[in-house]
């Protein structure tokens, strides 16, 4: 019984003693008093039904009953003024006992289903919300498919006419380039030209790669060997920056996917975060496996990206480097769809970020 029911029913029990008590010693020629002391009965009668509901009622009524009936009978039973109210008054006892209680216990009742309801209505609440939410990102991810749908297509087309020029543009200069002194100026002028050409040869491929449709074969592939063989190709970058890569491999089992396209995103995301850390800092890279799901979590302690900019950086063409494309993320973000899987990114400006991938098991 909880401090708080003990304390009623301490009240309780007093009130009925101490009336008892009352009845019991003062003289029956003082009826005025006696007619007061029996109607206090009905405040712990009434206190009983409300405090307890029904039981509580019934039960002081009846303690009440059993501690007045002998006062009435054996002190005024032989006396000459004594009433038949004083016996009607112990049936009106246990019937204010039981209707207190009865209303009591139906409002309590009436509490309770409303306290179901009110749950069930905040239950529901919350799935809606949920539900909407869900709707929302669904419709930020078909606006975004549009969008990599138009550009998927456009860049198809371009990249194929701009490669073959491109690649003749090359050739020609390594034929000038051969043929000029390494000590003349000019010379410089084709190094440069090479490199540029070199350049947009690398955002043309990004393109294709972009617009190229998702490979169909794929096989069983060990995401923890794989991420060692991503640290692995960029171990050299992360020493010169000062950065230390660490994986924290759980157990994991095998999923279904493409190798070289998870590779890919992979490596998209650990070298963004090797540049996001220029002058040093501390990459982490973790897995683990919850309801048949596969999650790969890479943290950096970079500079972070502003919460404005966080819900661009999978947009194509977004990108806060002047070097950037703005494809690496996009292309990321494709793969991990195609595969069923789902990429989100925290961030925290100053702090570094961090980029949450689940990959479904089966």
């Amino acid at each position: 019984m909880r401090r708080n029911e003990m304390i009623r029913l301490a009240v309780l029990v007093l009130f009925v003693l101490g009336i008892t008590a009352l009845h019991y010693t003062t003289n029956v020629q003082q009826p005025r008093f006696h007619d007061i002391y029996r109607r206090l009965y009905y405040i712990p009668i009434v206190l009983g039904g409300l405090w307890f509901s029904l039981r509580g009622g019934l039960a002081v009524s009846i303690a009440v009953s059993i501690l007045y009936a002998p006062h009435v009978v054996f002190q005024w039973g032989q006396h000459p003024t004594a009433e038949p109210e004083k016996y009607l008054e112990i049936f009106l006892y246990n019937v204010i006992g039981f209707l207190t209680g009865f209303l009591s216990q139906r409002e309590q009742e009436q509490k309770a289903r409303y306290r179901k309801a009110a749950q069930r209505l905040e239950d529901s609440y919350a799935k809606l919300r949920k539900q909407a939410d869900l709707i929302l990102e669904i419709e930020e991810q078909l606006r975004r498919a549009d969008r990599l749908t138009a550009l998927g297509e456009l860049s198809a087309g371009m990249a194929h006419e701009i490669r073959n020029p491109l690649g003749s543009i090359r050739g020609t200069a390594e034929i000038i380039q051969d043929g000029i002194d390494p000590s003349d100026r000019r010379y410089e002028f084709t190094r440069i030209l090479i490199k540029e050409v070199d350049r947009l040869n690398k955002v043309v491929k990004d393109f294709l790669d972009f617009a190229r449709p998702a490979a169909a074969e794929k096989t069983w592939v060990d995401l923890n060997g794989l991420l060692e063989e991503v640290l692995l190709l960029t171990r050299q970058q992360a020493r010169k920056t000062g950065v230390r890569a660490e994986l924290e491999a759980g157990e994991l089992p095998e999923v279904p996917g493409n190798q070289e396209q998870l590779k890919q995103a992979f490596l998209n995301l650990v070298l963004n975060a090797l540049q996001a850390m220029a002058d040093g800092g501390r990459l982490t890279v973790s897995t683990g496996c919850e309801n048949d799901e596969v999650t790969v979590r890479i943290a950096d302690t970079g500079q972070g990206i502003p919460a404005e900019n966080l819900a661009r950086i999978f947009n194509p063409f977004f990108t806060t480097r002047q070097e950037g494309t703005g494809l690496g993320l996009a292309i990321t973000h494709r793969i991990i769809q195609s595969h069923g899987g789902r990429i989100e990114a925290t961030s925290e400006a100053g702090k570094g970020t961090t980029f949450i991938l689940t990959l479904p098991v089966s």
